[in-house]
């Protein structure tokens, strides 16, 4: 038995399997680089612009080998089993159709086959599932307005959440105001990336200009004291993913990621693998890294566990259910397992 939790902070190309790249690639005859092969995972850095060309170039490799409606059905159950092998109950998986409308018949159709996917490997699994649908920033803001209708015909459906991914030094957030309106009015989730690349400045922007109600990442909140308290005062929640901050260089190691100062604050944190494809680490490997790095004794885990389930867009009965299993894992004998 593993820690209880939810997972809510999951991209759709970056949870495949290592072994599924290189499975799906050698039969399409897809050379894919070293850094996803035999030096794999890669060594990263998004300090400067090219680095993060080379992040996104690699993740546009793995895309590339997705060519089925199976390879889409196989990502969604393999991503829902490696969930539950990580104790995990609840998973919100971000994807932006447009990165796969031209090869599956339109953002529509590929949103319709995601959507069947995840009620199959939902059934097959037992982990409770839904979808995020995200626009790209470096993509213009009329593009995310498509995204959030696209989002909203789903909402009740499947579709729980409406985000913005990619490079936050790309573009302007208050552009993307009206894409957040428009998933506001249909009731979805708000959940921007912010607060990883750029400081406080970016946080500030997706609050007020985006209404978010999540923030991806959001862990540079702890630069500015007046911010962390408006974040924990309103209730945003901060989806924190320390493997993936040391490899793109937001943090020298783990011992760095801010964690303990932003649950000391009051913060809501919920823990996340961001794309263990290109990271090498998973749900569970979250949880272990920071109990490894910052002392995190079993309440404090159970209580990481609880807030990723509080932060979701799960139904009542189900993190009611959920709250009290975690409870049950803290009760357990001392020798329970690891998160």
């Amino acid at each position: 038995m593993t820690l209880p939790k939810a997972h809510l902070h999951l991209h759709f190309t970056g949870s495949m399997r290592h072994e599924t790249l290189l499975e799906l690639a050698e039969r399409d005859g897809i050379v894919l680089p070293d850094s996803l092969v035999s030096e794999w995972p890669p060594e990263l850095s998004a300090a400067d612009e090219k680095g993060w060309f080379r992040f996104q170039r690699l993740y546009d490799v793995a895309r590339s080998v997705l060519r089925t409606p199976d390879d889409v059905r196989r990502l969604v159950r393999e991503a829902a089993e490696d969930d539950v092998r990580d104790g995990g109950r609840w998973l919100e998986i971000q994807v932006d159709p447009s990165g796969y409308g031209a090869r599956f018949g339109g953002i529509t159709a590929f949103t319709d086959l995601v959507l069947d996917a995840v009620r199959e490997a939902s059934r097959d699994t037992g982990l409770g599932m839904a979808v995020v649908i995200a626009a790209n920033r470096t993509r213009h803001p009329l593009d995310a307005r498509t995204l959030a209708r696209l989002a909203g015909q789903y909402a009740g459906r499947g579709v729980v959440g409406f985000g913005l991914s990619n490079d936050e030094r790309r573009g302007s957030t208050a552009d993307f105001a009206a894409a957040f309106a428009i998933a506001e009015r249909a009731g979805l989730a708000l959940v921007p990336h912010g607060g990883e690349l750029v400081g406080p400045q970016n946080i500030r922007l997706c609050l007020d200009s985006l209404h978010a109600d999540r923030l991806g990442h959001g862990v540079r909140s702890v630069e500015d004291p007046a911010l962390l308290d408006r974040i924990v005062e309103a209730g945003v929640v901060l989806e924190v993913c320390p493997v993936s901050n040391v490899a793109l260089g937001v943090y020298s190691d783990l011992t760095s990621v801010p964690l303990p100062s932003l649950m000391a604050a009051g913060a809501t944190v919920a823990l996340g693998a961001d794309d263990p494809l290109l990271f090498g680490s998973r749900l569970a490997g979250q949880y272990a890294t920071m109990r490894a790095a910052h002392g995190l004794d079993d309440a404090e885990l159970a209580e990481l566990g609880r807030m990723s389930v509080r932060g979701s867009r799960a139904p009542d009965d189900v993190k009611r259910a959920l709250i009290a299993d975690i409870d049950r894992w803290l009760a357990a004998e001392p020798d329970r397992m690891a998160p």
